[in-house]
């Protein structure tokens, strides 16, 4: 089931919390040995917090998402349990839920595990010394992504319906395309980072992955809001995501753009995921929009990447227990961050309205930006193995080098599967617009779901996974 559908049957008696919880925790256990999507269950509690669901709804309770089990990914905190973020060593237990999870229990979800990241979530896949490798559900032999990629693999697999993830340079839409599924970076603020004022720098946003337009815009709603300590508080959406998604976006002007902004790393856009954002150009056309080819100016923000981004992993990597045990390529970024140090760091952050003027003046000419989440379909597992961290910096920047500009400018983004390649591995595009447009994107986002039906192609490993419980 969807999210929607997991509410409306939790709400009509159909199925109940404790029913829905116990096969996830059966289809985590039978998936752990092969998709490698948690590095913590909460099994215990789990239960108990369906059982008292159960309760809450049998007594005519209704909660936006009142005895749905969801995933969240190992980098916010979840009291009792250490945030390792992909690390490996003894990390003590959090007292407090993050204001993410705490939105979470409010809204009635019950937290059932935490999925896994990449060290400090550095790459678009997940892979790591503490954990070993999560696998995507499409094919076992490649990766789902990252940094999100265990909540991409739990999702796209059919374990929970939704989890959240993290997106400082694309971690949320980059699992998203490769996994098939919808993926959003809101705008900057938009989903407290607290405990945290702000996350790498102001990189870094918190985001759901799902299978649906509606089942992303549902999960907005119940994230969305600042905590009084946060450095970024948006307005607030002139309507709930929820009606957003539902209504026609109206005539857009949308920009198809190809173009990778600078990173220093050689981009091949690969032919069949070419083809498949000008097919959806077209589809948008058809769709009553016009579609122009046109770019924006990203200039050089890329140098501010580096600066706001290695500064991130530097504060992240202070606060490992033994640092040690960090990958010799994740200790690398962190003594560049401390290098960088608060004059570079702040020089970066000052560049940003620049950076918006200039790349924002595309949207006095168009709505929305139309582009490739990826430049390629998803890397085998282990191909990094033994290249030097520049190496694995230019494969990275190569393979993913659409999504970052939208982190330095804060501004939001969602993907949406564009298909599957002659190897069944699906990619996705980016549908890209200016500050707090989240609505319009959904709203666009959701017609183009009307005709694509990507929601209806499972990823063929989830076959066996949903046959458990």
């Amino acid at each position: 089931m969807t999210l929607v559908e997991c509410v409306a049957a939790l709400a009509d008696g159909s199925v109940s919390s404790s029913e829905l919880v116990e096969r996830t925790l059966a289809r985590i256990e039978a998936t752990q040995p092969t998709l490698n999507a948690f590095r913590v269950v909460f099994a215990d509690s789990a239960r108990a917090e369906a059982a008292e669901a159960d309760r809450r709804l049998a007594a005519g309770e209704r909660l936006p998402l009142l005895g749905v089990p969801v995933a969240v990914k190992d980098d916010v905190d979840v009291a009792g349990h250490p945030t390792a973020f992909g690390c490996a060593g003894d990390f003590p237990a959090k007292t407090q839920d993050c204001e993410l999870v705490r939105r979470l229990r409010a809204a009635g979800a019950i937290v059932v595990g935490k999925t896994n990241a990449p060290e400090i979530g550095l790459y678009p896949f997940t892979e790591g010394q503490a954990f070993g490798a999560t696998r995507n559900p499409w094919n076992l032999n490649h990766t789902p992504g990252g940094s999100s990629g265990g909540s991409a693999a739990a999702v796209a697999a059919g374990i929970v319906p939704v989890a959240t993830g993290s997106d400082g340079a694309g971690s949320v839409r980059i699992p998203a395309a490769w996994c098939g599924l919808v993926g959003i970076k809101p705008q900057r603020g938009r989903i407290s980072t607290w405990p945290d004022p702000e996350a790498f720098n102001g990189l870094t946003c918190f985001g759901p992955l799902t299978r649906t337009v509606a089942d992303t815009a549902l999960m907005l709603d119940v994230l969305s809001g600042s905590h009084p300590g946060d450095l970024h508080t948006p307005p607030p959406p002139p309507e709930p995501y929820v009606q957003a998604a539902a209504r026609e976006p109206g005539r857009l002007r949308i920009a198809l753009s190809l173009r990778a902004p600078f990173s220093g790393a050689p981009v091949r856009l690969d032919a069949e995921i070419r083809a498949a954002v000008h097919r959806l150009g077209g589809v948008l056309r058809e769709l009553g929009h016009l579609v122009i080819e046109d770019e924006p100016r990203y200039g050089l923000m890329g140098l501010t990447l580096v600066a706001r981004g290695q500064s991130g992993v530097h504060e992240w990597a202070s606060q490992v227990p033994d640092r040690s045990l960090l990958h010799p390529i994740t200790r690398s970024s962190a003594r560049v961050g401390r290098f960088v140090g608060r004059p570079v760091l702040g020089a970066a952050r000052r560049l940003e309205p620049l950076f918006q003027r200039r790349a924002g003046a595309i949207f006095q000419r168009v709505d929305v930006i139309l582009t490739p989440t990826t430049a390629t379909p998803p890397l085998p597992i282990g191909v990094t193995e033994g290249l030097s961290g520049f190496a694995t910096d230019q494969l990275v920047a190569g393979s993913c080098p659409y999504a970052w500009p939208w982190n330095v400018l804060g501004w939001p983004g969602v993907s949406v599967p564009a298909g599957v390649n002659r190897d069944g591995l699906p990619f996705g595009v980016q549908l890209l617009g200016p500050a707090n447009t989240e609505g319009r994107l959904l709203s666009l986002a959701a017609q183009l779901e009307k005709v694509e039906r990507w929601h209806e192609r499972m990823a063929p490993d989830s076959a066996a996974v949903l046959a458990v419980g």
